[in-house]
């Protein structure tokens, strides 16, 4: 099988399926994907080709790309993904914008919880050197993914830190609190497509909204002075999300479209 065989054999042509198939093959071959098209009389040695058929097989039956290939670009960066880990996605990195536009000190300090790959964290340190960031995750094996990708990269200004939220973080201040918890509703359609990643850092009670308020309601005693809270949440829940921002004493409360124009992160002041 050569290589244009191998990118014909799913999806219809500058269909998904067939970019899916590009970088699938650029991991295989280590042929960057642009390049592919021009190798494509290119054939494969045998293991190429079987690593190729298993990797599109996982890939159908509902395993994302970077469980395949172990990795997943977000921002500037490469990650290492995992099954403890979630797949970054690009909403995510509308999070990331926001933060950076954001009026803050030289030397901000922001916390980012639950932080998974460290997509959030390592994206700002990597845009903020003289920024202090502490990354928190429950899971220990999902800290350690986060830890590897940070020492990819040689990113050095961001700690790591066990826990539950803002619970480990003692009498710490932040300028910036920031967060992409899970927010989907245990008994949302969407779930039967996301059944190989992580459940825990998926579904919340109370409709997905459950973390989304724990952490609007601990930050409060973790901000400084016109501190702001940042949070991704799902496409439906952005008056929600205002409503226990300010029911819970926060100014400035608005939110941000993703690049599918769906209402994706809110963020808010703590005035006092």
């Amino acid at each position: 099988m050569n290589i244009a065989q191998a990118l014909a054999l799913r999806g219809e042509p500058e269909s998904y399926e067939r970019q899916e198939n590009a970088w699938l093959l650029e991991h295989i071959t280590k042929i960057d994907s642009f390049d592919l098209v021009m190798k494509k009389d290119k054939e494969l040695t045998a293991e190429q080709e079987q690593a190729y058929i298993d990797g599109l097989n996982r890939i159908e039956d509902g395993e994302p790309l970077a469980y395949v290939t172990g990795s997943q670009p977000f921002w500037t960066l490469d990650l290492k993904v995992t099954k403890d880990t979630l797949v970054p996605r690009p909403d995510t990195e509308v999070l990331v914008e926001t933060v950076l536009k954001l009026d803050l000190p030289q030397d901000a300090r922001v916390a980012d919880l639950g932080t998974g790959t460290g997509a959030i964290a390592l994206s700002l340190a990597s845009e903020r050197p003289s920024w202090i960031i502490t990354a928190s995750d429950i899971y220990a094996p999902t800290l350690e993914v986060a830890e590897y990708n940070a020492q990819q990269h040689d990113i050095e200004n961001v700690q790591f830190i066990q826990g539950s939220w803002l619970k480990p973080y003692g009498r710490q201040f932040f300028d910036v609190i920031a967060s992409n918890p899970p927010y989907i509703d245990p008994d949302d359609a969407h779930m039967k497509n996301l059944a190989t990643e992580p459940k825990h850092a998926l579904v919340a009670d109370k409709h997905g909204l459950a973390d989304l308020e724990d952490i609007i309601v601990q930050a409060k005693k973790h901000l400084t002075i016109n501190g702001w809270v940042v949070l991704e949440h799902g496409y439906d829940q952005a008056d929600a999300v205002q409503h226990l921002f300010r029911q819970a004493g926060y100014k400035q409360v608005r939110t941000v479209k993703d690049y599918g124009g769906n209402d994706r992160v809110t963020l808010a002041q703590w005035p006092h």
